[in-house]
């Protein structure tokens, strides 16, 4: 006698995803020097019907939740974690800027591991995520 095969949890997102009509859900990677075009990317993406997750803190400006090392440091660790969930959630990625650095190729990385269409707003620095970062 054989069993039905159990969904995984992928499987069973994307079944409650589809049930629920939820729209494409896009997560936006890239370094936080192109938040603007973060925002920009996402402006056009909602337009377009789109569910968009991004970084939502920019470590690289002031602000007393990451003001000293001590608050920054497990801060980062959290939201990269924070950001590999969005990865999980979303049904494609789009990575914004014209530069990959190592955080945002091991999110490449992430999502592709997990079958994730990656896109780019700048393709050429798609072979940059195999090779040395750009700059």
């Amino acid at each position: 006698m054989s069993y039905p095969q159990l969904l995984t949890p992928e499987e069973k997102l994307a079944d409650a995803k589809a049930g629920l009509r939820i729209p494409t859900i896009v997560v936006i990677c890239g370094s936080t020097r192109f938040m603007d075009a973060m925002v920009d990317a996402d402006c056009e993406l909602t337009a377009a019907g789109c569910i968009v997750v991004k970084p939502g803190c920019n470590l690289k400006d002031p602000h007393p939740l990451w003001a000293t090392g001590e608050l920054a440091e497990p801060l980062k660790v959290q939201l990269d974690n924070l950001h590999r969930a969005k990865i999980r959630l979303a049904d494609e990625v789009l990575v914004v800027g014209d530069y990959i650095g190592s955080s945002t190729r091991a999110e490449i990385a992430y999502a592709r591991q997990l079958g994730k269409p990656v896109g780019f707003t700048h393709p050429e620095v798609d072979t940059a995520v195999t090779e040395e970062p750009t700059r």
